[in-house]
């Protein structure tokens, strides 16, 4: 069974330039968070476009495989490139973008930015995407460390994002995971991950009854730890496949 709950919030701006949202087809689910860049009408315009083309696709015709989650990312960015031409708005239109497919026996996810998934097995942190950002590429570097890349000066320089030209394809996959059951995922925008650290993450899952549950833990020690310090818009999507 998989079970979800999503939160979007503009934090402390003036307008929500995320977008999170799931569709299902048969047993099939999908679900996508993106954050836009480039200011309101560019941001938030990049983030629905390439979200609701994917939700849309994912409810017609989509299904748990790599192919599937390749056509996710190529076919957005040939949409989101196209857009930006149209309007001739080549640098305001850009946005993060992780993708996430399940179904009874598979799942498989897949990201560009520094939005993130986290991954969880037995409530236990197994994994999380890397952002192609500044602060992660010193971190392979060893020039800082892993926890140094919240308060980084250069945290919101990207390094790739939907919406910039590519030679090549620019996303990066995870390899497929079978299901055991005991299954979470937590995707997340910057302005989510950056005021909650990876242990109280995991200690909220540990508690949590329900991925609704998961989500309103988590978010009270976002809002408590980011108020009053110009907060970033904020927006996650909590996973159990049981």
């Amino acid at each position: 069974m998989v079970t979800y709950e999503i939160l979007s919030e503009p934090g402390e701006r003036e307008y929500n330039e995320d977008y999170a949202g799931a569709r299902q087809n048969g047993e099939a689910f999908c679900f996508v968070l993106a954050d836009g860049l480039g200011g309101h009408g560019g941001g938030d315009e990049a983030s629905r476009m390439v979200a609701e083309y994917i939700l849309n696709d994912f409810e017609k015709k989509g299904e748990a495989s790599e192919e599937y989650l390749r056509e996710c990312f190529e076919e957005s960015q040939k949409l989101l490139m196209e857009e930006q031409e149209k309007q001739n708005r080549l640098y305001e239109m850009k946005t993060t973008l992780v993708v996430l497919l399940a179904d009874e026996h598979i799942l498989q996810w897949g990201h560009i930015g520094d939005s993130r998934l986290y991954f969880y097995r037995n409530k236990k942190l197994k994994q999380r995407t890397l952002d192609h950002s500044v602060p992660q590429m010193l971190v392979a570097a060893g020039e800082i460390r892993e926890e140094d890349i919240r308060g980084h000066a250069d945290r919101n320089r990207l390094l790739r994002v939907m919406g910039s030209e590519w030679d090549h394809p620019r996303y990066q996959l995870s390899p497929p995971v079978e299901r055991s059951g005991q299954e979470a995922f937590l995707l997340c925008s910057d302005g989510f991950w950056e005021w909650i650290e990876e242990k109280p993450m995991q200690a909220a899952l540990k508690r949590a009854k329900s991925p609704a549950e998961w989500l309103e833990q988590m978010q009270k020690t976002v809002q408590k730890n980011g108020t009053g310090k110009g907060m970033d818009n904020y927006s996650a999507i909590a996973v159990f496949a049981d």
